[in-house]
């Protein structure tokens, strides 16, 4: 249907551009996080031995000290002087135990080296500042505690780069010292070591490798740790330990007894700087590199932040898919059971059966005809709403009995309805789209509810016709699992939102109650229904009433038709808002229905763009089994809810093999409506009637003896 008296179609363009901004930035936050946390070497030290070829490596680096300078003209070593000790700290800052490394340096009244790695800074900045303030050398162990001699180069300058601007943005300082992780003494540097050490040198590093290693990351105890740091000559050492990387307490412990010990032996504790005899290396940092490390920073943190954000979103998606699942299965179950109670006598009075048209010549006569054949009294109105295509004179020229033509000038699909409703004869009226196919039972079915006084309305159980394609099958597995399964449980629940157009009965005595049909809305069928809800009347749902329906057969048209449907249920909510806080049946339409769909419909697919994302992330950085195995769990209760729900509806399971790819474009299309309905929702601006592309895919039923005859084997739709 269309309406030239609707206001223009506003294109909103901008909402796209933000929400693409926020996807980029959602990725992006993603892959730092990722990038920081699950491409950490989490290693220790000393557990990863290096090993190839050293021919590369010049002897006086080599055979030299532990303070590498590797210069392209002449490499060059420095040694600690005699007597001398510069303990170094790898790993940190750690939050438990280097503030118990600096108490004790202090109360010693030493100083010592602090290598540390960049994410580490990032998290704890205060901790960096602390180790500056107090008179600490400070060195860089790269960003993420990579293995520098089996990186790509492009990784190494990434990990030296921002280890630097972190500590700059940190503490304000800028230091050359560097100790590449997994390193050790220098007789031990491989040709792959050599060759990050020239790559850092190249980017103004100074290397500082160890002459002894306290092992202390392997936990031995306190006694072999101090051992283990004990000098055996009077040569000046670089002494390596830790202040991070697990239970740092056997390394305080042989730290207390150590420190006096060598003090007593007349060893001095300097900083690598000035045991080797070098003038102080670090500096301040400019401006610039503060401000570059400081907004550095804030991105880890607010990727940590995003992330936590983003895993109580999954958690709340996946509470609320297995809640949905759940729920509906176990209403449907109760509604099967029911489903062929007596509303009391057979209701056998005649019906109105009113068909809106605009432009329907592809499919009004097949529509029409299944009516005409129903076994139950009726008589065919139908309205044409001012079509250009010759809809009334083709209806008219099949002299069909008990079938009237009204025409009109174009003003819509509600306009065309009431235009119907005005000229019905009897108190029972079906309301079908031109595009729906009736079998011969469907009227009679959809009516017998009535015999309930209660009853308003009925919604009929409409099936895709044109399912042959994989987006008609998409579309039809979304019909008998969607659409058929929360309407049984909102029948249960006394809150049916919508009976739909193409199948839908009603009380013309509730339609004259609340004044016929509203055209404030895109979607007239949930407002009406809405409407007869808080107005009292119960609207159920008719499963053996059913109609069939040709579906989209593009994209495009998809989600035009999707468009419509969600920015006027959305329309109709903030209409009928009201109902959460009445009584009876209005409130049950409110707490119930409304809420159902505002988590299910609305919130729900907008939390799907980033299960889509994160889903990636888990493939990238996590386990990739695990996340297939999520998917695949996900999956078993998609297929599970869809065999349960084929099954209630009689229809065969085949079409269920194509559930997995639904996945991937189908389920895409159908968020992305949303949150452009949810986008123009918020803008306040307005859409216009859209008439859906009709192909007249659909053909006359069968006469009621071939459908009796066949009602063993369900119809898989009409050809």
């Amino acid at each position: 249907m269309t309406r030239a008296r609707r206001a223009r179609q506003v294109p909103l363009r901008t909402h796209w551009v933000v929400l693409t901004i926020l996807l980029v930035c959602l990725s992006g936050s993603l892959l730092l996080n990722g990038y920081t946390h699950h491409l950490f070497g989490s290693e220790p030290d000393g557990a990863v031995v290096a090993t190839g070829p050293h021919d590369a490596v010049p002897a006086a680096v080599s055979t030299g000290g532990p303070l590498i300078d590797a210069t392209t003209s002449a490499p060059r070593s420095l040694r600690p002087k005699p007597k001398t000790i510069a303990i170094t700290f790898d790993d940190g800052p750690d939050p438990t135990w280097t503030p118990k490394v600096l108490d004790l340096l202090r109360a010693q009244k030493i100083k010592a080296t602090f290598f540390v790695v960049g994410t580490e800074v990032a998290a704890h900045p205060e901790l960096a500042r602390r180790i500056v303030a107090e008179g600490h050398q400070i060195g860089v162990h790269t960003f993420t505690h990579t293995n520098l001699s089996t990186a790509a180069g492009w990784r190494r300058s990434l990990e030296l780069r921002q280890s630097q601007l972190i500590l700059a943005g940190a503490t304000g300082v800028s230091t050359p010292l560097l100790r590449p992780p997994y390193s050790s003494e220098p007789d031990a540097l491989t040709d792959a070591d050599w060759s990050a050490i020239k790559q850092a040198r190249a980017a103004g590093y100074l290397t500082v490798l160890t002459t002894q290693d306290s092992e202390d990351w392997r936990r031995p105890g306190t006694t072999q740790v101090i051992a283990n740091s004990m000098p055996k000559t009077a040569a000046g050492q670089v002494l390596l330990m830790h202040d991070a990387g697990g239970d740092r307490s056997q390394t305080l412990a042989a730290l207390q007894r150590l420190i006096p010990v060598l003090k007593a032996r007349h060893f001095q504790f300097a900083t690598v700087s000035e045991a080797v005899g070098l003038p102080q290396p670090v500096h301040q940092a400019s401006v610039l590199e503060r401000a570059r490390g400081e907004a550095a920073i804030g991105a880890m943190q607010l990727s940590d932040g995003a992330l936590n954000v983003i895993t109580w979103l999954l958690y709340a998606a996946g509470a609320l898919s297995v809640l949905r699942a759940i729920t509906t299965v176990i209403a449907a179950r109760r509604h099967a059971r029911e489903r062929y109670w007596s509303w009391g006598d057979p209701v056998t009075e005649p019906v109105s059966v009113i068909v809106p048209a605009y432009n329907e010549s592809a499919g009004i006569e097949a529509a029409v005809r299944s009516l005409v054949a129903s076994d139950h009294p009726v008589e065919v109105i139908v309205v044409d709403d001012g079509s250009t295509d010759g809809t009334a004179d083709l209806v008219e020229s099949l002299g069909l009995p008990g079938v009237r033509v009204i025409r009109q000038a174009n003003a819509g699909k509600p306009a065309a309805l009431n235009t119907g409703l005005r000229a019905a004869s009897y108190e029972l009226v079906v309301m079908v789209d031109g595009d729906t196919v009736f079998e011969p039972d469907a009227v009679r079915m959809l009516v017998q509810p009535f015999a309930d006084p209660a009853v308003g309305a009925v919604s009929g159980n409409a099936k895709v016709g044109n399912r042959g394609g994989l987006l008609g099958r998409w579309q039809h597995i979304e019909y008998v699992v969607g659409f058929n399964l929360d309407r049984r449980l909102f029948d249960l629940a006394e809150c049916m939102p919508t009976v739909p157009g193409a199948v839908g009965g009603f009380r013309r005595g509730a339609l004259d109650r609340i004044g016929g049909l509203s055209d404030v809305t895109l979607a007239e069928d949930t407002d009406l229904t809405m409407a007869l809800c808080r107005d009292g009347w119960r609207v159920v749902y008719e499963e053996r009433a059913r109609a069939w329906t040709e579906a989209p057969a593009s994209l495009g048209a998809l989600w035009r038709q999707r468009y419509r449907w969600c920015y006027g249920t959305l329309q109709a909510m903030w209409k009928h808002r009201g109902a959460w806080v009445q009584r009876g049946q209005a409130g049950k339409l409110g707490r119930r229905g409304l809420t159902y769909l505002l988590l299910f419909q609305v919130l729900l697919p907008l939390l799907a763009p980033v299960v889509d994302v994160f889903a990636l992330y888990g493939l990238v950085f996590l386990n990739p089994w695990r996340v297939g195995l999520v998917w695949a769990g996900f999956m078993a209760l998609q297929f599970g809810m869809g065999l349960y729900a084929f099954r209630l509806d009689g229809e065969k399971a085949g079409p269920l093999w194509s559930l997995p790819l639904q996945q991937f474009v189908y389920r895409q299309l159908m968020y992305l409506v949303v949150i452009q309905s949810v986008f123009t929702a918020l803008a306040g601006s307005r859409l216009r009637w859209q008439r859906m592309e009709r192909y007249g895919s659909l053909g006359v039923p069968p006469t009621a003896s071939q459908t009796a005859s066949s009602a063993a084997s369900p119809t898989e739709g009409f050809p």
